[in-house]
């Protein structure tokens, strides 16, 4: 009976063995064979961080002297030759000037003309009209003196008996026509024009003489000099040329004094300042680069085309009349500088709401790790606390694999 007992506890315990072998060689098989995900990774390092945003940008000259065509006409001479150093007073162009001199010529006689005309309206009229009017004026006087004699002695007779009352009343009518012939003979000596002929005649006098100082002006201006030192840059005509009046005919400019005005998109204005240093390249001169800052940062947003932007004025460093005005060119601003920064690649970086994390590699799992960052540039991003610079990061599986705390992986660069 106790034989029978001890087999069946023996069995039991056999049993029991075998099964704790069976499960532990599973488990054992299945943490050989358990498959890893393989994951790029890379070192927390210090590096130095720029941020930068880029945009299209048109050169300008800070200085610069364009000549216009005074009026329409032709191009007589062209001076200079563009890429050509000038000084103050250099001589440009001239505008055939044949037409301007017979205007002026014109003007000049049609100022002596309404001038003359005036002053002859002002004096009443010209010297034999004005001679008619005192001829008058003076034969009416002396009837006037006659008829007022005759007037007195009539009166005195009549005192006396010896002239009747009809022959006063003749004599006294005959003084009064005398005073009214006077009168209007004095009114049409100084009355002959009214106060608005007399303002017509001074307008036509204005008029004239502006007339002939714009044909001065023109003149003068057919031979045009450069007010500033520079290099000619643009030249648009040639000589014999017809051109309608304000025409551009030479551009001049300090081409060692450039700007570029440039437009970026409304998100990025708040990261512009003024000062902040300027890369700035030309499709043209694909391996030439040069150098500004920021003169004036956007102050406002303005439409551009179907862009909400900001205007912004570059001051070019060292331009040495090797960038054109009016050519478009590519500025890149750097916003931010940080340098010797503990930084990740930013695929790294991972945003859940407000809380930033990365996957720390450890022991080829990965590890959740919040981090606190700072500067963010389009490679890398600043890392404030979380991480040391022994620390590897997981960038992202090689195969549509998700990353996830725990994560069992095969790291690789």
């Amino acid at each position: 009976m106790a034989t029978a007992e001890y087999r069946r506890s023996s069995s039991l315990w056999i049993w029991a063995g075998i099964i704790a072998l069976i499960t532990a060689a599973f488990f054992g098989i299945r943490s050989l064979t358990r498959e890893q995900v393989e994951v790029r990774v890379a070192p927390v390092t210090h590096q130095n961080l720029l941020s930068t945003v880029s945009t299209n940008g048109k050169v300008e000259p800070v200085e610069e002297f364009q000549a216009h065509a005074p009026y329409p006409g032709v191009i007589d001479r062209i001076y200079v030759e563009v890429g050509q150093h000038v000084k103050p007073g250099t001589p440009l162009l001239r505008m055939a000037d044949a037409d301007v001199r017979a205007r002026l010529a014109t003007a000049s006689t049609n100022l002596v003309t309404a001038q003359h005309d005036h002053q002859q309206m002002v004096q009443g009229g010209a010297l034999e009209e004005r001679n008619r009017f005192q001829a008058d004026i003076d034969a009416a006087k002396t009837e006037q003196e006659s008829a007022a004699r005759n007037l007195t002695l009539v009166q005195q007779l009549q005192q006396r008996g010896s002239a009747s009352a009809s022959e006063v009343a003749a004599a006294r009518q005959r003084a009064d026509n005398a005073d009214m012939v006077l009168k209007n003979a004095q009114l049409r000596a100084t009355g002959r024009y009214a106060p608005a002929d007399l303002s017509t005649s001074k307008a036509r006098v204005e008029d004239a003489a502006a007339a002939l100082a714009a044909a001065k002006s023109n003149l003068a201006d057919a031979n045009i000099s450069s007010p500033i030192v520079g290099t000619v840059y643009s030249i648009p005509v040639s000589e014999y040329d017809y051109v309608p009046g304000g025409d551009d005919l030479m551009d001049v400019a300090d081409l060692n004094r450039i700007q570029v005005r440039a437009y970026f998109d409304e998100p990025e204005i708040g990261k512009l300042l003024a000062g902040q240093a300027v890369k700035i390249v030309w499709d043209a001169k694909p391996n030439r680069e040069w150098h500004g800052h920021i003169l004036r940062a956007p102050t406002t947003v303005i439409p551009y085309g179907t862009r909400s932007v900001g205007e912004c004025l570059i001051t070019v460093d060292d331009a040495k009349e090797d960038l054109l005005p009016n050519t478009n060119v590519t500025v890149t601003v750097t916003t931010s500088e940080r340098f010797n920064v503990l930084s990740i690649p930013r695929e790294a970086l991972h945003i859940e709401g407000a809380n930033n994390f990365v996957y720390r590699v450890i022991n080829n799992k990965l590890v959740r790790t919040p981090v606190k960052i700072d500067s963010v540039n389009l490679t890398r991003v600043q890392v404030l606390s979380g991480l040391t610079e022994k620390d590897t990061v997981a960038l992202s599986a090689t195969s549509n694999h998700d990353l996830a705390n725990g994560l069992e992986v095969k790291p690789v660069e």
